[in-house]
């Protein structure tokens, strides 16, 4: 028996694994696939999705492999640049290919002792109130405390589960792959840039060698979206919207995806929970579906991690459903308009015009790119301190930065005052005496996640804020 199984191994199910190996839980990944998929779904981490991969001391590895862009231009591909002084160390976009997130997630959580079995279906589960016993498409049987759907949209948990995925089916499709041209890339940009005057679902993106990252609007919505489209399709939609097919030949992968927008009912039941697209679906404008779903387990692996060990306090693990779900609820939105503002039609395009004005105020474009990269994100913690909800931007200190002393996953008391104590919860908070000219408050409690759970410096408040988050003392 193991703590927790963990079904599929994308960026949600790898991030989550290894957030709970940090706290010791025997974690289990069984992902149906024999391989990782070659399939690039995302190609970037936004500044949250940063943040969170320094906080353990991750970033390095991601920065080898990926590439730094300006933050501008995310909110349905509108050309504005970002505001400046946003609200982190990190004001960029780390472009790097889906498999290369995947495998960096996968060794870490495998250094840090996850097991992964790829090519292991789930195609049951039963639970009961001491734990959940997973049936496999070759008839075993494994047993858990726990079990985590991060199995993507059309999630076997969830359907399992029998929990409601409401929303709105796809309406337009589009196609995606990645192919050779002979064409010069003179050329090739100087066709993207005209048809792209139209059509913002359309683009040849050069990865090097002649290979280039195709996308361009499917004629229709395909009965099974998880069957390929063929090249002479990709060719066929190259010629209807740009004129020519770019004489596209040698696919490395072909795929297709749709615009729908679905939400689970609920997070959880019982002793399973589910996370990423298993819990929300929605069309990848912005780029936000892989940086959402790593952020689900990144908000889920202490709380879960604290119930299996014990200490949890009452209905902290229900804070994931309430933290999350409005989050995703957001995401849903404004993916919802940014499709709408890349709709070729002409009352659209009208509101698209209006809207690119209106990105000229300062306040308007941060507030959008603020949804995009989540640093607007406000968990609600009650009234107090304007930090309370909010994750912590990595702040310098004396000693060096905020964000090397979360490694750990444990929480941290970062106390300027030098009066506080933890006390006897020395066992799942860190206690820094330090100080930062970037922080105007006596002290700060982050719970492992690096969102302001206490401000202030009494330390009867701060007992209390520990007995909240962190269980009794």
């Amino acid at each position: 028996m193991v703590d927790v199984i963990v079904a599929g191994a994308g960026p949600t199910g790898l991030m989550l694994a290894a957030e709970l190996r940090l706290h010791g839980v025997r974690v289990l990944v069984l992902d149906r696939e024999p391989e990782p998929t070659k399939v690039v779904r995302s190609m970037g981490l936004h500044v949250r999705s940063i943040e969170v991969m320094d906080q353990r001391g991750l970033l390095e590895r991601f920065l080898e492999h990926g590439r730094r862009h300006p933050l501008g231009g995310f909110f349905a591909g509108i050309d504005k640049p970002a505001p400046e002084r946003l609200d982190t160390a990190h004001g960029y976009v780390l472009g790097i290919p889906q498999p290369v997130t995947d495998r960096l997630l996968g060794e870490r959580a495998v250094e840090l002792g996850a097991e992964i079995r790829r090519g292991h279906e789930l195609v049951g589960v039963d639970q009961d109130e001491s734990g959940v016993t997973v049936e496999l498409a070759d008839g075993a049987r494994v047993r858990s405390r726990h079990l985590v759907g991060c199995d993507g949209g059309r999630s076997t948990v969830r359907k399992l589960l029998g929990i409601g995925f409401p929303g709105e089916p796809a309406r337009v499709e589009t196609l995606l792959g990645e192919m050779r041209t002979d064409v010069p890339p003179e050329a090739v940009a100087e066709a993207m840039a005209e048809v792209r005057r139209t059509h913002k679902r359309f683009g040849l993106v050069p990865l090097g060698d002649g290979v280039y990252r195709v996308i361009v609007p499917a004629e229709g919505v395909a009965e099974d979206r998880s069957v390929p489209p063929t090249l002479a399709e990709f060719r066929q939609r190259l010629r209807a919207v740009a004129g020519t097919d770019f004489g596209v030949h040698s696919p490395r992968w072909l795929s297709r995806f749709g615009d729908a927008t679905r939400l689970a009912e609920r997070y959880r039941s019982g002793r399973v929970l589910l996370a990423g697209d298993a819990a929300h679906v929605h069309p990848p404008t912005g780029g936000q579906g892989l940086n959402l779903g790593v952020q689900d387990a990144f908000n889920l692996g202490w709380k879960l991690a604290a119930e299996v060990a014990g200490w949890a306090p009452e209905g902290l693990l229900d804070t994931y459903e309430a933290e999350r779900r409005p989050v995703a609820a957001a995401v849903l939105d404004n993916t919802r308009a940014q499709m709408e503002l890349m709709s070729t039609e002409p009352g659209a395009q009208a509101v698209r015009r209006l809207v690119a004005e209106l990105m000229d105020f300062e306040v308007v474009n941060r507030h959008l790119i603020e949804k995009i990269t989540a640093l607007g994100v406000r968990y609600d913690f009650g009234e107090g301190h304007e930090l309370l909800g909010r994750r912590m931007r990595d702040v310098g200190l004396k000693r060096g930065r905020l964000y090397e002393l979360t490694r750990s996953g444990r929480g941290l008391l970062l106390d300027q005052t030098g009066r506080l104590s933890v006390g006897g919860w020395a066992d799942r908070v860190d206690h820094v005496v330090d100080v930062s000219e970037e922080l105007d408050v006596p002290a700060v409690l982050l719970r492992p996640d690096g969102h302001v759970a206490w401000v202030g410096e009494d330390q009867r408040d701060l007992v209390d804020g520990l007995s909240r988050w962190f269980g009794a003392g």
